[in-house]
């Protein structure tokens, strides 16, 4: 490609090396914003005329010919140029072809600069709505289990240790939690992702009477970017989107390692639908948790991306730079990471076998009940401190005899905690357990059922 060739200028005077052509060409990974592009020179075309610089007749063949042009890219007989750099370029270009004079008028008080800058946030303004979307799918699905399993019983653990009983319903409602502030975090970064960059155009503004107001409220943009070189060079509506993506990935992959083991024979408290599974090629019993494993991987990539955005932008002086079409493979890199695990997610969840028997032994192995012991002695009379350390004789006795702290003989429970009757018995039960944590938060069946009932009637209006 000569420079005569190219849209931006005569300034040169020997033809772009085939190698730097390829280096320095988006044109490969952006075109996914073409419709992004196509809706905001619309919008500048029609503003260019609302305040006098664009003819009623250009206006008509612009929009005539961005139409054209949508309809050529969506039946896929769109002819991509690399020699043309970028979409922008290459939508240009068509447009020129179809409108002629008025095409090349149509770029009148903007730069790429700014072009690309509203292309981004327009674009990514709609991926958040999905994943908001897809993480309303992933929380029904855990709400409809939750419900299934209001009362099951299974072991809460700290330190991968048992702990205390609680239900599963209960554990999963954890993550309905978790993905409800990744929902808020990405609507809440959707109002600054939400706000034009149009009029900024190179980095100081333009000279002609445009409109940018006018230009905003024909895309849905809650603001305008105030400063002009900010408005150009910021990617900080990217790096808390990535972010953001972060964070849900990271609870994503805190359920996905749970899968994991609860799948493990050792823990056997759950099976996969088999169309999430693979085997091996060589075990012929093996039925291993891929989507899970995958997704818990594929927190990293979303991790990378983050980071590789931090390090493009945190050399750069004022205003725009080239380092920034570099922004967009790790933007991509993350919607399309984020979208396809929520959708594996929301599909896989409702398959989800539970092995209720398999969870009620291993709340029955660790002692799980201790601490409603304690409970029990300071209702008695006895100060917590004293409690804990009898109950603590108690589990160590049991742990020698080998066997729970229910089946102890009562006189023996009587000689560590004096005040101990018959009716200890009832509140070793796990039933007992889980029931008297009945307060809103707690994982009594009752809250637990209570919890979805708000849940369904909440996703219900979303």
């Amino acid at each position: 490609m000569h420079a005569k060739d190219s849209a931006w200028s005569g300034r040169f005077s020997e033809p772009v090396a085939d190698f730097v052509l390829r280096y320095t060409a988006s044109v490969g990974f952006d075109r996914r914003l073409a419709f992004a592009d196509i809706e905001g020179s619309t919008a500048h075309a029609a503003m260019l005329a609302h305040v006098g610089v664009l003819s009623a007749e250009d206006l008509v063949a612009i929009e005539t010919g961005l139409a054209q042009i949508r309809g050529e890219i969506e039946r896929g007989e769109f002819a991509w140029a690399l020699a043309l750099e970028d979409v922008h370029l290459n939508i240009e270009k068509r447009l020129t072809e179809l409108a002629g004079d008025a095409g090349k008028r149509l770029h009148t008080g903007r730069s790429r600069n700014d072009q690309v800058a509203t292309d981004v946030r327009l674009w990514l303004r709609g991926e958040i709505d999905r994943i908001a979307g897809a993480l309303s799918a992933v929380q029904r699905a855990l709400v409809e289990q939750a419900a299934r399993h209001a009362a099951t019983i299974m072991p809460g653990f700290t330190h991968l240790q048992v702990a205390q009983p609680v239900t599963f319903g209960h554990h999963l409602l954890a993550y309905v939690e978790m993905f409800e502030r990744d929902r808020e975090r990405l609507l809440d970064a959707r109002k600054r992702v939400n706000r034009l960059p149009l009029g900024a155009a190179a980095l100081a503004g333009t000279t002609f009477p445009i409109d940018r107001a006018f230009v905003a409220a024909r895309l849905g943009f809650e603001a305008i970017c105030d400063n002009s070189l900010d408005a150009v060079s910021d990617r900080d509506f990217a790096l808390e989107f990535c972010a953001a993506c972060a964070t849900l990935m990271m609870h994503v992959s805190r359920l996905s390692e749970e899968l994991v083991l609860w799948m493990s024979p050792r823990f056997a408290f759950v099976r996969l639908p088999d169309r999430f599974t693979t085997g091996s090629s060589i075990m012929p019993q093996k039925k291993n948790p891929d989507v899970a494993e995958l997704a818990r991987g594929k927190t990293g990539r979303v991790y990378g991306d983050l980071t590789a955005l931090l390090t493009l932008m945190k050399g750069q002086p004022l205003a725009y730079n080239k380092d920034n079409q570099e922004d967009k493979e790790p933007l991509f890199d993350t919607v399309d990471t984020v979208l396809d695990t929520l959708r594996a997610y929301a599909e896989m969840l409702p398959g989800l076998e539970v092995n209720a028997a398999a969870m009620r032994r291993a709340a029955e192995e660790g002692f799980a009940t201790a601490t409603d012991l304690a409970d029990y002695l300071v209702r008695k009379g006895m100060p917590f401190r004293d409690a804990h350390e009898a109950v603590a004789r108690a589990v160590r006795l049991a742990a020698q005899r080998g066997c729970d702290l229910a089946q102890l003989p009562l006189a023996e429970l009587q000689q560590m905690a004096p005040g101990t009757g018959p009716d200890v018995l009832d509140a070793l039960r796990l039933e007992s357990s889980v029931a008297a944590r009945d307060h809103p938060g707690g994982t009594s069946p009752v809250q637990v059922a209570a919890q979805v009932e708000r849940w369904r009637a909440r996703l219900a209006q979303r």
